[in-house]
C-alpha cells in the first residue's frame, strides 16, 4: 500500500550538487530545518564527484601514466576500476556529511512542483509533499544530444558520461565537437592508446583563444596522437554492429569516417524535465535554463536556482560560489551577488593542461587597451625548469597587461601544474596586484609558478 506523507521545512534543495549540499549543511548547522531531494542514489554528492570533475580527472591522470609497453585495454580497465572505487568512497562520505546532521531530511525520489514552494516527491508508490519557506533548484545539467540524424546515446555512440565505462577500450574514437569536453576526452583516450579524430566545426581549434595559444594546444594534441579536422559539419551519425560511422562536410565536400566509438561532445542541457517549473511560476530561457538575477532569485518568490541549471559558468567552483550567494541571501545580509565575480579562471585538463583567466590579447586590443604582452614557449623559459624535470616542456605562457596601469588583463598558461598557477594569476587580477609585482615576487624553486618571473620580464607592445 502506497505511503503518503507531508513535511514543512525552512529550506528545500532539489538536487545534490555542490551548491545544494553546501548550502544544506550550512543552513542546518545554523539551526534551519532542511530537506534535500535526490532522484538517483548514483548521484549523491552531485555531478562533480560522480560523472564529471573527479572521475574524468582520475582517468586523465591514469592515462598519462601509460607507457608504450602497457596494454591499452588492461590499463584502461584498471583506471576505470580506480575511478569507480574513489567515486564510491566520495559518495559515501558526502552522504554521511549531511546524514549526520539531525536537522537535515534526506529524501530519495523525483521532485515536481505542485504549487508555490510546494514539491511532490515520488519514489515508486510512495509520495512525500514538501513545503518550504525557500526552495533551491540545483538539478544541474546533462549532455546535450544534438539534432543530427542518428545522434542518440546508445550502442557505439556515447556521451561524456557513458564513455567513461565503455567496454572494451575503443581502438578508434571519433569526437564530435572540439570544445572543452571534446578535447579533454580526445587527449585522454589518445593517451590510453586509441586512435582519435576530432571533428570540429570551427575554422580552427579553440577559436576563442589567440592563434599562438590555440596552435600550441593543437600541436600537443597531434603529438599525442589526436587528429583534428576543422570546419567539419556533421550531418549524420550511424551506429553499426562492427563500427560507427560519421558523415560530415568540409567546405561543402561530403566525407565519412568510421570508428569503434563516437563521442557526442556538443554541449550540455539543463536538467529540468519533469520539475513542473511552470506550476511554480519559474521562468526559463530559450535553452531551458532557469532565469535568475544577480542574487540567484528566480521569477517565483522564495525560489532560487544554483549551479549549472541557472545557465551560469558550468564549473563546480562557481556552484560553490552560488552557495555563498544563497547563504548570504537566506542567512545573511543579502549583499553578495554574481556581479562580485571577476577574472573567473578555468582549466582544460589536456596534457599539459591549458588554463585561462581574463582577456585574450585579441580581446584586449579590441577593447582599446594599451596592450603589453609577455609570452614564451615553456621550453624556452630558462629559469623555471619544473616542466623539464617532469619530462613535458611543451606549452606556452602568455600574459596580457594594460600598459597604462600595469594591471594584468588576462593570461593563458599551458604547462604542467598550470591549474594551480592560474589561481594565483586570477587572484592577482581580482585584487589589483600589478604585473610588476607578480614579476618581482619570490616563488619556490623549482616550481611552475616561478616562470612568471621570466615571462613578465619580456613585456612588449
Amino acid at each position: 500500500m502506497a505511503a503518503q506523507h507531508s513535511e514543512t521545512v525552512d529550506l528545500l534543495v532539489i538536487g545534490w550538487g555542490k551548491a545544494g549540499k553546501t548550502l544544506a549543511g550550512t543552513a542546518a548547522r545554523a539551526g534551519r530545518r532542511v530537506a534535500l531531494v535526490e532522484q538517483s542514489a548514483d548521484m549523491v554528492g552531485g555531478s562533480c564527484i560522480n560523472i564529471a570533475c573527479v572521475p574524468t580527472k582520475i582517468l586523465i591522470h591514469d592515462a598519462q601514466g601509460r607507457t608504450a609497453e602497457d596494454d591499452p585495454e588492461d590499463w584502461f580497465a584498471a583506471a576505470v576500476a580506480r575511478r569507480d572505487s574513489l567515486t564510491a568512497a566520495m559518495r559515501k562520505k558526502n552522504f554521511e556529511l549531511l546524514d549526520d546532521l539531525d536537522s537535515v531530511l534526506l529524501v530519495s525520489g523525483r521532485a515536481r512542483f505542485t504549487g508555490e514552494r510546494e514539491v511532490l516527491v515520488t519514489d515508486g508508490p510512495d509520495t512525500l509533499t514538501l513545503t518550504a519557506d525557500a526552495v533551491v533548484i540545483n538539478t544541474g545539467s546533462v549532455p546535450a544530444v544534438p539534432p543530427i540524424p542518428g545522434a542518440r546515446i546508445g550502442g557505439r555512440i556515447h556521451s561524456s558520461e557513458t564513455l567513461q565505462h565503455v567496454d572494451p577500450l575503443p581502438r578508434s574514437l571519433i569526437v564530435v565537437g572540439g570544445g572543452y569536453v571534446g578535447l579533454e576526452f580526445a587527449s585522454m583516450f589518445a593517451h590510453f592508446g586509441a586512435e582519435v579524430t576530432v571533428l570540429d566545426r570551427g575554422e580552427r581549434p579553440l577559436a576563442d583563444e589567440d592563434p599562438d595559444v590555440a596552435e600550441t594546444v593543437a600541436e600537443a594534441l597531434r603529438g599525442d596522437g589526436a587528429a583534428i579536422t576543422s570546419g567539419a559539419t556533421v550531418t549524420e551519425v550511424r551506429d553499426g554492429a562492427d563500427s560507427a560511422e560519421v558523415v560530415y562536410e568540409v567546405a561543402g565536400v561530403e566525407q565519412r569516417a568510421a570508428a569503434d566509438a563516437v563521442l557526442l561532445a556538443l554541449g550540455r542541457s539543463p536538467a529540468t524535465a519533469g520539475l513542473g517549473l511552470d506550476v511554480a511560476g519559474v521562468d526559463t530561457d530559450d535553452s531551458g535554463y532557469v532565469i535568475v538575477d544577480e542574487r540567484l532569485r528566480t521569477s517565483a518568490a522564495g525560489v532560487y536556482a544554483a549551479g549549472d541549471v541557472n545557465g551560469g559558468p558550468q564549473f563546480t567552483y562557481v556552484s560553490l560560489d552560488d552557495s555563498r550567494i544563497l547563504t548570504d541571501q537566506l542567512l545573511g545580509e543579502g549583499a553578495r551577488s554574481t556581479a562580485d565575480r571577476r577574472a573567473l579562471q578555468y582549466t582544460m585538463f589536456l596534457t599539459p593542461p591549458l588554463s585561462r583567466a581574463g582577456l585574450t590579447e585579441a580581446q584586449a586590443r579590441e577593447q582599446g587597451y594599451d596592450v603589453r604582452v609577455g609570452v614564451k614557449p615553456v621550453a624556452d623559459v630558462a629559469a623555471a625548469p619544473r616542466a623539464k624535470i617532469e619530462g613535458d616542456p611543451r606549452g606556452i605562457i602568455k600574459v596580457v597587461v594594460d600598459g597604462a596601469t600595469d594591471q594584468v588583463l588576462g593570461a593563458a598558461l599551458m604547462h604542467v601544474h598550470s591549474q594551480e598557477v592560474i589561481n594565483l594569476v586570477a587572484l592577482a587580477m581580482r585584487h589589483g596586484i600589478t604585473a610588476s609585482q607578480l614579476r618581482d615576487e619570490i616563488y619556490t624553486h623549482p616550481s611552475a609558478t616561478e616562470a612568471l618571473n621570466e615571462v613578465l620580464g619580456t613585456l612588449h607592445s
